[in-house]
């Protein structure tokens, strides 16, 4: 069994202080991947080293743990400007190992002090650092597993829940810390506890990753304005217990009373949420205090703080259509090229399970959408924004729609939620004034009263200020740009105001 207490030198290349500074400094600079890489292997060695006295190894820990933040956060960047594929997924599967390992690491530290709290008295100067980061990796830990959509492990659920139960119980939860050198402000295990918390409260997988990211950093910012309590109160909306690994709940009723139940909420954070929205809305700026990580349209953010603010909410959202239960398959296709290829000519069918094309199971339909399970994930495609084109079994006809909510029940099965774009869509040639002639996809024809339309268009062709074209059926209609509903990765979605005239 090891000890984490030290009972003579350790045998490890860190044992020696001025050994790990230089181990440390010795890193390739100019490849942070490796060395985030090496990092995560030496929090996994000092945590299971024998010999070293745990002040000691606490202070390796923190040099090592120090040692990462810069290049996690230039990796971190490169993880959300990179397209999907294999680069992606090595810098995921890197960032996500070393939070990993920090969070096993001081457990373990944390652990030393609850089964020998005698022995570890001698590090209780460190205590307080020591959970402030504990929680903070794995909070880490599980926004980068809703990065992905999961699946969360509730393992890590388990550790942040236990290491917050025990600040409590050393009366440690509001000790100031500053998290790491050169952090912003300072903080405490119940901002770093209700930090995660709030964050998977406030429905990741409703986001595509960009704004995962803005919304974890908006959370944060308001971290210090959320409340926390033993007992469930109105203006309390979620649920958790500390003696269990479990995500936390919606109280949709109240929670069953128990020692380890903390029932939280926005608190005051909500009204200061709304407050900097109309701000926004009226100044059209994001205000300079407010950390997003770099600059962000306004648009964008005020997208992200009212999904928020709507999750925030003591009051749960309701569901603007009735859900009705069925099971059926359903061949989807997905991405703009992919849409135009199922739209693209008469007949166009995707076989179920056939080349390009991919076989879902429908749960349930409303009027604005589907609720789907995808029995078998393909590649690493699947994210909130992705556009589909959708052909129940047996139809002929196809759906556009886009994915609203993913959730990962596990590496191979997802389920989603599908918002129906168009019931009736019409791939067209779209004529652009000194630009020649692009595809599109015309989701809805102009309204007879407004005569607006909406089209679907490649990302980077539609030019502010520029009309579109198109002849059908022996008439010319001519689209005037209103303004963008909607973009992702690969298409816009932008809407007009038709004008008919005879060619």
């Amino acid at each position: 069994m090891i000890s984490l207490f030290g009972g003579g030198k350790p045998d490890h290349p860190m044992a020696d202080p001025k050994e790990a500074k230089r181990l440390i400094e010795e890193l390739p600079a100019q490849d942070p991947l490796k060395a985030l890489e090496e990092l995560a292997h030496w929090l996994e060695s000092l945590a299971g080293a024998e010999g070293f006295r745990l002040e000691h190894r606490i202070q390796r820990l923190f040099a090592v743990d120090e040692a990462a933040q810069a290049r996690l956060r230039k990796l971190a960047k490169d993880y959300l400007g990179a397209a999907p594929g294999f680069k992606q997924n090595r810098l995921w599967t890197q960032i996500q190992e070393y939070w990993r390992q920090a969070g096993l690491a001081y457990a373990r530290c944390v652990d030393a002090f609850i089964k020998d709290p005698k022995r570890s008295e001698v590090a209780a100067a460190q205590l307080p650092l020591l959970l402030v980061r504990a929680l903070r990796s794995f909070g880490q830990q599980i926004k980068w597993m809703h990065l992905r959509y999961g699946p969360v492990d509730q393992a890590a659920w388990g550790a942040l829940n236990g290491v917050y139960a025990f600040a409590e119980l050393r009366k440690l939860a509001d000790a100031k810390s500053i998290a790491y050198p050169g952090a912003p402000g300072d903080s405490t295990p119940r901002q770093e506890f209700l930090k995660t918390v709030m964050f998977s409260a406030s429905l990741p997988g409703s986001l595509p990753p960009l704004e995962v990211e803005l919304a974890e950093r908006l959370v944060g910012d308001f971290a210090r304005s959320f409340a926390l309590a033993n007992a469930p109160a109105p203006e309390l909306a979620y649920w958790t217990d500390l003696g269990r690994a479990m995500a936390p709940q919606r109280a949709a009723k109240p929670p069953q009373a128990g020692t380890g139940l903390r029932c939280f909420g926005a608190g005051a954070a909500l009204a200061a949420l709304q407050a900097l929205i109309e701000r926004i809305e009226k100044t059209r700026q994001v205000p300079s205090e407010v950390n997003l990580g770099g600059s962000c349209e306004p648009e964008v953010a005020l997208e992200v703080m009212r999904h928020l603010a709507t999750c925030w909410s003591p009051l749960p959202p309701e569901r603007k259509h009735p859900r009705h239960s069925v099971k059926s398959r359903l061949a989807v296709t997905h991405g703009f090229d992919g849409v135009l290829e199922a739209l693209g000519g008469a007949g166009a069918s995707l076989d179920f399970g056939g080349k390009g094309g991919e076989s879902w199971m429908v749960e349930n339909v409303s009027a604005g959408g589907f609720g789907a399970v995808v029995p078998q994930l393909k590649g690493d495609w699947l994210r909130v924004g992705a556009l589909l084109a959708m052909q129940p079994e047996g139809g002929s006809n196809w759906v556009l729609g886009t994915v609203r909510r993913v959730s990962k029940s596990s590496l191979q099965e997802a389920r989603v939620g599908i918002q129906t774009l168009s019931r009736t869509p019409l791939a067209s040639t779209f004529t652009l004034q000194g630009a020649g002639q692009e595809p599109g996809v015309l989701l809805k024809p102009g309204d007879a009263q407004t005569g607006e339309a909406a089209i679907a268009l490649r990302s980077g062709v539609f030019v502010p200020g520029q009309n579109l074209e198109a002849e059908r059926a022996g008439r010319q209609h001519v689209y005037i740009p209103l303004g963008v509903l909607e973009r992702d990765e690969d298409y816009e979605i932008v809407r007009f105001r038709e004008m008919v005239r005879e060619s």
